[in-house]
């Protein structure tokens, strides 16, 4: 009697099913994705998609477009508010007195942070102005200023030569006729007391008899005409300035009154030699050297961007000689 089940009988195959005998019971879709997952490079990528994930969550970070939640005070940042402590004219801080500065930059930081996540910084005129005078002063840290050579900056004195011109200056004394005391007889009592006084020197007593006390001086020595148009006004002061001194002149009109005026010496307006202002014409040439890296660095900025106005605002624009970038919309 044979035995069917006979593992050496080839026919005994039949009693499991074949290798792939699921796929063959399986959908089309459902053998495409089994093949896939067999594929090796298939199982690498879901492999490092485990780790990866298995990483972030065991080592969670911030969101890349949320604002940073790790805030670090430097020793540079309390030494830094030291010091502007110290410049109020204060004491040293005490302990309880620079936790209450670390707190408070510590506030800032995060009201800064939090507006920004905000975006509370778009479209602020105030804000746009600060960084916009930042962006100014960078332009200064950069411009990278070379020495002139003394022949250099002579040569630049001599064709900016009017901007160091000297103011004239005068030293006289003044008699006072109060409109408050005189009413509109102030002008001609002053003109009265000139010929009185004509031919006199300048310190004589009747001139003081004649006039009205004044609140200030009698006498200013050795002013220009800045400080005498501070003092009665400039037009009082270009008269003054054409006075022929060592005699009385006048009547003068300031903002108090009327005056007789007696110029003691007059010093015209004069442009000083190179040797004068050496220090001050480099100081000047730096200033031009400084606003011409401003100029060229804004200029390079500028023509990067592409202006879009209205018609009359175009118009206004290209009359002031703005480039040509500006386009109408």
């Amino acid at each position: 009697m044979v035995d069917a089940t006979n593992p050496m009988d080839g026919g005994g195959d039949c009693a499991r099913p074949p290798e792939h005998a699921s796929d063959a019971l399986a959908s089309p879709p459902e053998r495409r994705l089994r093949r896939c997952l067999r594929e090796p490079l298939v199982q690498f990528v879901l492999v490092g998609a485990v780790l990866f994930l298995g990483y972030q969550a065991l080592h969670p970070r911030p969101d890349a477009g949320s604002p940073s939640t790790r805030i670090e005070l430097t020793e540079g940042d309390l030494r830094q508010m030291s010091v502007a402590w110290l410049a109020q004219g204060r004491p040293a801080p005490t302990r309880e007195q620079m936790r209450s500065l670390v707190e408070m930059r510590i506030r800032e930081e995060i009201l800064y942070r939090e507006a920004l996540a905000l975006g509370l910084d778009k479209g602020d005129t105030i804000v746009k102005r600060r960084l916009a005078q930042k962006m100014e002063f960078l332009f200064e840290d950069v411009s990278a200023l070379r020495e002139p050579t003394r022949e250099e900056l002579k040569a630049w004195f001599e064709k900016n030569s009017e901007r160091f011109a000297l103011a004239p200056r005068a030293s006289f004394r003044h008699l006072y006729f109060s409109p408050d005391r005189r009413g509109s007889r102030a002008r001609e009592d002053a003109a009265r007391a000139l010929d009185k006084l004509r031919g006199k020197p300048a310190t004589t007593q009747e001139g003081a008899a004649l006039a009205d006390p004044f609140m200030f001086q009698d006498y200013y020595g050795d002013r220009s005409f800045e400080e005498i148009a501070k003092l009665f006004g400039p037009r009082f002061a270009q008269a003054l300035l054409r006075q022929p001194p060592g005699s009385w002149q006048g009547p003068i009109e300031s903002g108090y009154g009327w005056h007789l005026i007696w110029v003691d010496s007059l010093t015209p307006a004069r442009v000083p030699a190179f040797d004068e202002v050496e220090m001050e014409a480099k100081t000047e040439w730096t200033a031009d050297q400084r606003a011409e890296t401003r100029r060229r660095t804004y200029e390079a900025m500028r023509a990067r961007y592409e202006i879009v106005l209205p018609g009359p605002a175009k118009q206004d624009v290209s009359a002031a000689g703005a480039p040509s970038t500006t386009k109408v919309p």
